[in-house]
């Protein structure tokens, strides 16, 4: 042996085991039954149950990286199990002792403990987490088979008129049997790799429990004699444990798996409905032949069928719950969870006067990650970030993802005085050291941090959601990389509406004109006046329409300003301006009105725009004023790529698209007011 440990055995080794053995199966059938034909048999069997032996104690030890103890349980199960056959066959045909029980049962029996321990230490190795669906699957399919051995196999043994230990050892080996067969279940539906070993092992299970309950079947009916067709299915499952342990696999049986979802395959639905019918079907049988015998036995077993039916439903919909509030790539709550668990931390705060903290984190030019790197790198980006702010949370937080690349923090307790260290601690979880984003490339990844406390600064939970998400945003314009504290009171939310003014302004400036944004906000609000609308929809028209651009802010220059056609990939930056913009407005508590105008003032009446599609009502009608308005001022403008158009140009436009881009009526009542003169021309001043 090699300081580096044994060599692999060869991939054909267990193949090449399988064909000496059935070979042997055959000489086994085809040696005459008399003379000394007897003895041959005898060794021939004997051997070929005892190279099973052998060979799984071999690969057992030579085995060092894997699951020794289970394979050397295994293997120590087969030298009794090679003990008794060769004790039974000795007595029955050489020295003629064919009396029940014999030495030989007392070995057949001892070695099921053996196997069943195995099979214990395999399920725990292969499943180190808790696989409850695969346990009530696999109690519901035991549960029959225990019903069913009970009514046919271990109670028509225990109730015959017979000695006592001829009983105890004929109900031995059904009773020992089942605990096999319970065992092999929850192996066989429990998680793991399903590789050859573990298919060759399953054959060998498969075997024995065929052959041993036939064997029991045969001695209820007298029928049983040595040597028919059940050594060969004995000999079979011997040789399929000797291969499943010479498999390239045999090390990798024992490989622990994360649990699976709980997910019901097909097959698995038919076997467990299947299983569960047996029962009441065992009573309908009996009333029809009207021999009516271990009822309490089939009743009890419909009792357990039901209510592992029922904790089956159960441990779904928890599963289904879990997978609902858990975010699939970071482990983390979803967005769902946190919305729903704010108010009820809220209202428990505000019985027992106490406070409540929500942190709002974003990942600083995330967008950049997945262009420069690939989406891959991003989650591995947002699954580090995730595990980072987990690890830096307090115990008994509530922590979600909130967004594509946000994160929110919901913290109980949380003194106003504390959240400046607790956002700073946040920022620098993940900032602390460098992210592999690949395997070759380390990124410097930071956050912005925006933290608001109920009720310091905000009474409901709406309003502490705003003020953590405005503070964010804060964080962002002030540089990035930053924890702000704190709501925005009134005049502060005036001043950010004021700030994003003179953004659609800068927005006008890099287009090459100066106030297209406030004509065009002086043309949404006449529009919404003649329409009827009062005092707030005029506001929320104007408002809108003064900063429909504002998301452009984000574009770059060689997209915005670019003097020729748009690629399709230039196109998509620019389409996405609307969604930019809706961000960036509905971080001002109360405009959400507004943003939504925002995102939809490129949606076409026909349903042909974007970003989400609308069309004719579903649209709010404030974008619909401010479609025509935008268009309008747009015509009028020189660009980078074309010349401003003439009035009558312009109005020949909207007259095209009235009813398929544009409302109609909007198009008609502004066309009548520009021919009323009451539409002023915008300020064409350019610059540059």
């Amino acid at each position: 042996m090699s300081a580096h440990g044994p060599r692999p055995l060869s991939g054909r080794a267990w193949l090449g085991y399988l064909a000496v053995g059935l070979a042997a199966i055959t000489a086994y059938y085809l040696i005459p039954r008399a003379g000394a034909g007897v003895a041959a048999r005898v060794v021939v069997y004997c051997l070929t149950s005892t190279s099973a032996a052998v060979v799984v104690l071999w690969a057992a030890v030579r085995n060092r990286a894997g699951a020794r103890v289970p394979w050397l349980l295994l293997g120590l199960s087969q030298v009794v199990y090679s003990l008794a056959d060769c004790t039974f066959y000795v007595n029955h045909y050489l020295l003629g002792l064919t009396g029940f029980p014999s030495p030989a049962d007392v070995f057949y029996l001892g070695h099921y403990p053996l196997v069943v321990v195995a099979l214990v230490l395999l399920i725990r190795r292969r499943s180190p987490g808790r696989d409850l669906p695969g346990l009530l699957d696999a109690s519901v399919l035991a549960v029959v088979a225990a019903m069913l051995s009970w009514l046919y196999l271990i109670g028509p043994r225990a109730r015959l008129d017979q000695p006592m230990l001829v009983t105890l050892a004929s109900v031995g080996y059904p009773v020992m049997d089942l605990a096999m067969f319970v065992v092999a279940l929850r192996l066989f539906l429990g998680t793991g790799r399903r590789t050859g070993s573990f298919a060759l092992l399953s054959a060998n299970l498969l075997a024995i429990l065929t052959a041993d309950t036939l064997y029991v079947l045969q001695q209820l009916n007298g029928t049983y004699q040595a040597g028919n067709f059940l050594d060969a299915i004995w000999l079979g499952g011997n040789l399929a444990l000797g291969a499943a342990a010479l498999h390239p696999t045999m090390a990798r049986l024992a490989e622990p798996t994360a649990a699976r979802d709980n997910v019901l395959g097909w097959g698995r639905i038919a076997a467990l409905c299947g299983a569960a019918l047996i029962a009441p079907a065992m009573l309908v049988l009996q009333h029809a032949t009207g021999r009516f015998r271990d009822i309490p036995v089939i009743a009890a077993a419909c009792a357990m069928l039901f209510a592992l039916v029922i904790a089956r439903l159960a441990a779904m919909v928890a599963d289904q719950r879990r997978l609902a509030i858990t975010d699939a790539l970071t482990g983390l709550h979803t967005r769902r969870f946190f919305v729903a668990q704010l108010p009820i931390e809220v209202e428990r705060a505000r019985r027992g006067n106490g406070s409540v903290a929500v942190f709002i984190a974003d990942v600083d030019r995330f967008k950049s990650i997945n262009d420069g790197h690939g989406h891959p790198a991003g989650d591995r980006v947002l699954v580090e970030v995730a595990d980072r702010l987990r690890r830096a949370a307090r115990a008994g937080d509530v922590i979600a993802r909130y967004g594509g690349e946000e994160f929110a923090l919901l913290a109980p307790g949380v003194r106003p005085d504390e959240l400046a260290s607790i956002a700073q601690r946040l920022r620098q979880s993940v900032a602390g050291s460098p992210i592999a984003a690949t395997d070759t490339a380390l990124l410097a990844v930071t956050v912005s941090v925006g933290a608001a406390c109920y009720p310091q600064h905000g009474g409901d939970p709406a309003a502490v959601i705003a003020a953590a998400d405005r503070s964010l945003y804060a964080a962002k314009v002030s540089g990035r990389d930053r924890a702000v504290v704190g709501a925005v009171g009134v005049d502060a939310e005036q001043g950010v509406v004021e700030h994003l003014c003179r953004i659609a302004d800068q927005v006008d400036l890099r287009m090459g004109s100066r106030h297209d944004s406030r004509a065009v906000g002086r043309w949404a609000r006449l529009l919404a006046a003649e329409l009827g609308h009062d005092e707030h929809g005029i506001r929320v028209a104007g408002l809108a329409a003064r900063l429909r651009d504002v998301g452009k802010v984000v574009i770059p220059d060689a997209v915005l300003l670019k003097p020729s056609a748009l690629d399709a990939e230039e196109w998509r930056v620019v389409r996405r301006h609307a969604d930019h913009g809706f961000r960036l407005v509905d971080t001002v508590p109360g405009l959400f009105p507004v943003a939504q105008a925002v995102r939809q003032h490129h949606e076409h009446y026909d349903g042909s725009g974007y970003p989400q599609g609308l069309a004719g009502t579903a649209i709010r009608w404030e974008a619909r004023l401010v479609a025509v308005c935008d268009v309008w001022a747009a015509l009028l403008a020189d660009r980078p790529h074309r010349p401003a158009w003439s009035v009558d140009e312009a109005r020949t436009v909207l007259r095209t698209g009235r009813g398929t881009l544009f409302d109609p009526d909007v198009v008609d009542l502004f066309l009548d007011l520009h021919a009323e003169g009451r539409i002023d021309a915008p300020d064409l001043g350019r610059v540059g």
